[in-house]
């Protein structure tokens, strides 16, 4: 599998980098440990967790799938691995740490410590902040609305300094961000300058055939700051993969199982633009899996894409199809698409 090196960090990454959100929920412990055995094995050396996980979040499960991650390493070891996790922003999770998320300087220090402690690691390759501490829109919102500033918290600078400290701990050894805009990446690299410290060096954003909020603003900012993206959900949450096409509602899936889930694509146009793309794929003679992965991977700015699955042979596909670098003509019967379904799961 190729690799490639993460701009500004010396972090040499397989394209693929696997997902872990469904283990401790979807997915068992000896499951995720199948996983983790199959993605090595087919080159995968990039994993990507988050304290918060697994989704959807639950009090009695936070924390479990690092924890699946940490006892896999114990036995197998780090050697080779790029581990990423990400500290939870503001809201929405009162039970991690007693509801304390803002982004402090100690509460990010409290969630290095204690996902080091899951992970049984004693550095973690690359910290991002899960959310921002400020209001934006996110996870499928569209408008920037000011009635929903929220007094007081951190202030980005505070973030940047408690991010760099846990690199001066050796706790961490590079740090970025997720769910941002393109104001917080700039914002967040004007203030490491200001400051003289590392700055962000990924985005994780969401990416796809039906979400493309980063090819306009992200991807200048990323070309101008030597950064990267790292795409999540590349296949909308399996919208893209055609199992919930015509109403269908398969037994185990994530949108079948979890209501509140994926909101975003739930929406009628995205249904219709994922069909779109899906008849496109058979055009081709391409898996909807393949044009979908294929797309993501055409991107420049893409580091690595995200894949996550409920089943190995399901991550086996995903890891065959993120490889698939697609044909002139195909990519451009999907720029022809685009014209009629811009972003419609930004």
């Amino acid at each position: 599998m190729k690799r490639r090196t993460l701009p500004g960090t010396g972090l040499e990454v397989s394209e693929v980098c696997l997902g872990t959100m469904t283990w401790g929920d979807q997915n068992s412990e000896a499951e995720a440990h199948e996983q983790l055995d199959l993605a090595v094995a087919r080159g995968v050396n990039f994993i990507d967790t988050a304290e918060m996980y697994p989704v959807p979040p639950k009090s009695e499960t936070q924390g479990r799938t690092e924890a699946y991650l940490g006892r896999w390493l114990a036995k197998r070891g780090r050697e080779g691995l790029v581990i990423a996790s990400k500290v939870a922003g503001p809201g929405r999770r009162d039970w991690i740490r007693g509801g304390r998320t803002d982004l402090t300087r100690g509460n990010i220090a409290e969630a290095v410590a204690k996902s080091l402690e899951r992970l049984a690691i004693d550095r973690i390759d690359l910290f991002q902040i899960h959310w921002p501490q400020r209001n934006v829109p996110m996870f499928g919102s569209t408008e920037f609305d000011p009635s929903m500033e929220r007094a007081g918290g951190p202030a980005m600078r505070e973030q940047v300094e408690g991010m760099v400290a846990m690199i001066e701990a050796g706790k961490v050894r590079h740090w970025g961000v997720s769910n941002e805009t393109a104001w917080g990446l700039c914002e967040f690299r004007r203030l490491a300058r200001e400051l003289g410290v590392p700055g962000p060096v990924t985005v994780q954003n969401t990416c796809s055939l039906v979400s493309r909020g980063a090819d306009t603003e992200i991807a200048e900012v990323l070309y101008r700051e030597r950064m990267s993206l790292l795409a999540y959900s590349p296949l909308a949450g399996g919208l893209l993969t055609g199992k919930y096409s015509g109403g269908a509602q398969p037994a185990g899936a994530r949108y079948t199982l979890f209501e509140t889930v994926g909101a975003r694509w739930r929406k009628p146009i995205v249904h219709e633009a994922a069909d779109a793309y899906i008849a496109l794929a058979r055009r081709r003679g391409l898996t909807p899996v393949q044009l979908a992965l294929g797309y993501v991977r055409s991107r420049w700015y893409v580091g690595a894409t995200i894949v996550g699955a409920t089943s190995l042979a399901q991550l086996d596909e995903d890891i065959a199809a993120a490889q698939l670098a697609l044909d002139a003509p195909t990519l451009e019967e999907i720029a022809a698409l685009q014209v009629r379904y811009p972003n419609p799961a930004p």
